[in-house]
This record gives C-alpha cells, structure tokens and sequence, in this order.
C-alpha cells in the first residue's frame, strides 16, 4: 500500500478558479472567507460563535430532528453521542452534501464524506475543548432524477428506469428489485459479492423511498466513524430558515448581490474562469404532491410555474409560515439554509460546488451569516497492485498516466525507441540558420523578407510532418508496448475521465472487502492539497 500525490493543477482536469484558489491567488480573496488551514479553523470557530446564528433552541431542534431520522436505522454510539452533542456550543459541524445516487454513483461519493471525517479528526486532535461532527447533507429535494438513476460497473451501466416528478428523496424504489437482479448476476458469488448483494438488497428492497434508503446505505458504510445523515427536507428546520425565505420573497436578496459578484468576477482581468451558476429572481422552489417547481412574481402576484397556484403578498407569507416545508432553496440559497441551521465552520465539495460557493461571499454578508471554510474534497486514483506493479515495469509514472491520450503514447514511444523522434533540436538549430537570412534580407532587399518567412515556414512543417510520420512508423513497431501501455491507462482512466467520476466503489469492494473503506479513512489527506495515487 502506498501514496503518493500529483498536483491539481498537472492533472488537467481542473478548472484555473480552482488551481488559483488553491494557490491563493489575491484576485480571489474577495469570494471567500477563511482559506483551509488549521489556524484558520480557530478564526472560524470564534466567528460562528460570536454571530449566535445557531442559537441554543436551534441547536436542540437540530438534534430532536435527527433523533426522529434516525429512529428506524441501527446507528452507532459514536454516531449517537455525536447527535448528541449538537446541543452543546462548543459543537461544530463539518459538512458535504451529495445527490441521491443509486448505490453511490461514483467513487467521489465516498470520497467527500471521508475527507469530512477525517477532517472533523484532525480537528478534534488540535482543538481539543471542541468537538466536530461529520455531516453528509443528502440532497433529497433535488429532482433531476436522469442524474441519479445509475452507476457503473466493469464498463457497463445499472440503470433504474423509472418515471420521476418532484423530489427524488420522495421517490418510491419500487422497480429496483429489477435492478438488483440484474447487479447481482455481475457480481457473482464470492463473499464480498454477497455482502454487496445483502448491502443494495437492504438498503432499497426493504425501504420504501430514495430517502431512506440512502440514509441506510450511508450509514452502513460509515457509521463506525460517526457519520451524521441529515434530511433537510423537514418542516421543524425549514421554521427556522422562514425569515431568510420572507427576505427572498419580498426582496429578491440573493439575486441582486449574486448577480454583482458575478459582475465582479467577469471583470477580474486576464482571468477566463466563467460563472457556474445564475440566480433567478426568487431562487425558491415550491414542493407538494410531486411538484418541484419555481417560484416567480409579476405584476404583484407570486405564481408556480407550470401549475396553476397563486398567491398575493399576504398569502404567500401565511403559506411560508403554515407550511415552510413546501418551500425548497434551490442552489442559490440551499448553501445558506445549510449554515442557517448548522453549527457549521467547512462546507467540503468538488470543483464545481466550489465554484459557486465562490458566487455567494457577499449574499452571505448582507443577511448576516458566516461563510465558511471552502475546503476541496479529496480526489483519489485507485491502482491495484497488479496495476502498480505494471506501470512500473513499463516506467509510466504518476505524471505520465494523467496526460490525454495522444500526449500520454507520444510521449512513452518517444522515450522506449532506439531512435531520437524529437525534432526540437533540429527545429531551433533551422530557426537560427533563418535569423541570418532575416539579417541578410534586411541589408539587401526587404522586400525578400516576406519570401524567407515563408521558406521558413515550409521547412518547419516539412520537419514536423517527417517527425509524426517517424513517430507513426515507431508506434507501429512498437505496437505490443503500445497496446499494453494503452490497455492499462484505459483501465485507470475509464472513457478517458477520471475513475472517481466513473467508477462504482462496488468494483473495488469486490476485491477488497471492508477494507476499502477503512484505507481510504487512513490515508486520505482532506488538507493535503493533491489528487492523491492511492495503491491498494
């Protein structure tokens, strides 16, 4: 077992907002709050508990909420003592949230709540007088279902079909014993396929609903470790979140200081990074009997589109009050109500969460909630050890197997052929043989100039192109090497992406057992700015 890391940046597969984030560039230090260091997590503590967002009511309505979620499932001491100790102030949270993905969807899934754990440890370990609980948000008032409703295993695709209004969280699983028929016969029937079997067969044949069903298999995974599972969609919690959604209602806050962030990025110079998301004038969805639909206003009236329910001013402020369960944030607000009814100092995510995050500093500021810690969730490339084992027989290092395809077999044929492919040498040598006919052209004749130029030009291509046909030619002849070198990155690199975004935990688990989740526990760094070369 070994880890080594790789930088982001030399990975290729993040954006520059990230990698200069990382790096702490100055232009973005207006977007966020605390970057993540351990000095920094004592700055945010003070600051969550001089704000008293999270008051003592709130923290026991906190905790008697997830005592009811959790009342149906075997849970943990460690996991009881942590609900517990939400009532405490010196109870801090440490949270990611995730989709409702069949069986996991790919390994980041695992990925972001370990990185949550263990930074919740590391934590414990340096501030002692604290404590700080894990928690994995569960997106169960999402509803785009197309996202959810699979994952893959050896290259093939486990598909729920299935027709989907609403919520996902409200989903029945009813038609996932298809599913689980069809897994089952993949996984075949060693011990550890068994206990996958048991594990999706308890988790959505013997529960009712997507929300279930996923508190259970969360839970299983990672109970030993104190995992908290929390269910949003709650009408207790949405009660406290009520004046945040009046203030949107009838001020669209979030849409005028979202919207002038996202002028202000667009305006950093020299720097392409883009918007991830954009508000809507009232980011608020309304939720009841399998409708999920937005919120809109005009011409003194709030409507739900697509449905025929309207309200005026008054109305729509009794509906909030009456039932705040019916009112969902959408992206632009669900990061708020998180820190509204959290305890919370870090949100951990991928890129993509990160870099809306970053949209939403100023929003945060004019209602008068902290911002946490953005921390970036853990990116991990699994290699098995007869993976290991070849890719140093055949000297591709980390750096090599992250490069695209084309540059990754240039590269490996140029270094194990017999012949020098690389032209450099000959390209630089035949530009300074040219800036003498340039200088020759100027004492005679300008008007030559423009002939060398391309003359210059000819002979560059003519190189270039002799190179890409040697470079063929060797890739022919080398073709065993090159097949074997392009199998193996294949197998690293599924469709050419990474494993983390593709990959079920489901493939690894039927080799390693438990010990999948254990080694990913003991060697993931949440800290430790790297994509991480995991060896199992």
């Amino acid at each position: 077992m070994g880890l080594e890391g790789i930088s982001f940046k030399k990975t290729g597969y993040f954006s520059s907002l990230i990698c200069d984030y990382l790096d702490e560039k100055p232009e973005l230090n207006p977007f966020y709050n605390r970057f993540p260091s351990l000095e920094n997590f004592k700055k945010q503590i003070q600051e969550k508990e001089q704000s008293g967002e999270v008051s003592q009511s709130h923290r026991h309505i906190l905790a008697s909420v997830l005592k009811k979620q959790y009342a149906q499932i075997e849970t943990s001491d460690i996991t009881v003592e942590h609900i517990e100790s939400l009532k405490s102030d010196k109870t801090f949270t440490i949270t990611t949230g995730h989709q409702l993905n069949l069986f996991t969807g790919p390994l980041y899934f695992l990925y972001k709540i370990v990185s949550t754990i263990n930074l919740a440890k590391i934590l414990k370990s340096t501030y002692p007088d604290y404590n700080f609980v894990p928690i994995y948000w569960m997106a169960t008032e999402d509803h785009d279902f197309e996202e959810i409703n699979y994952f893959n295993f050896k290259g093939k695709k486990i598909h729920w079909e299935k027709d989907s209004n609403g919520p996902v969280g409200d989903l029945s699983t009813e038609g996932l014993k298809a599913v689980f028929e069809l897994f089952s016969l993949e996984l075949g029937h060693t011990k550890n396929a068994d206990n996958l079997k048991r594990l999706f067969k308890k988790s959505y044949l013997e529960h009712s609903n997507l929300t279930d069903a996923t508190r259970y298999l969360a839970n299983e995974l990672f109970k030993d470790y104190g995992l908290v599972i929390i269910d949003a969609a709650d009408k207790d919690l949405k009660q406290l979140f009520v004046p945040f959604m009046e203030n949107e209602l009838l001020h669209t806050t979030s849409f005028k200081t979202v919207s002038q962030t996202n002028e202000q990025i667009n305006n950093l110079p020299n720097q392409p990074y883009g918007i991830q998301v954009n508000p809507r004038e009232i980011n608020l969805f309304y939720v009841n009997e399998n409708v999920r639909e937005r919120i809109v206003f005009d011409k003194g009236t709030y409507s739900v589109v697509n449905t025929n329910i309207t309200w005026t001013k008054e109305t729509i402020l009794e509906e909030v009050h009456t039932h705040p369960e019916r009112f969902s944030p959408n992206v632009i607000m669900r990061p708020l109500y998180q820190e509204v009814i959290l305890p919370n100092l870090c949100y951990i995510g991928g890129g993509g969460e990160l870099a809306y995050w970053l949209q939403l500093k100023a929003y945060f500021n004019t209602v008068n909630v902290p911002f946490p810690i953005l921390l970036l969730r853990n990116s991990v490339l699994i290699k098995t050890q007869k993976q290991a084992g070849k890719l140093e027989k055949l000297g591709i290092s980390n750096d090599d197997i992250f490069l695209k395809r084309d540059a990754f077999i240039n590269k490996k044929v140029r270094e194990i052929s017999n012949i020098d492919i690389d032209f450099s040498a000959q390209k630089a040598l035949l530009k300074q043989e040219f800036k003498a006919l340039y200088e020759l052209a100027e004492q005679t004749d300008k008007s030559f100039l423009g002939a060398v130029k391309a003359q210059e030009v000819k002979q560059i291509k003519g190189l270039e192109h002799l190179e890409k046909r040697l470079l063929k030619a060797q890739k022919k002849k080398l073709a065993e090497q090159v097949s074997r070198m392009t199998e193996l990155q294949n197998e690293l690199f599924p469709s050419q992406g990474l494993q983390e975004r593709n990959t079920n935990f489901s493939e690894f688990y039927l080799e390693y057992g438990e010990e999948l989740i254990s080694s990913l526990i003991k060697n993931l760094q949440p800290l430790r700015s790297e994509f991480l070369v995991l060896s199992l």
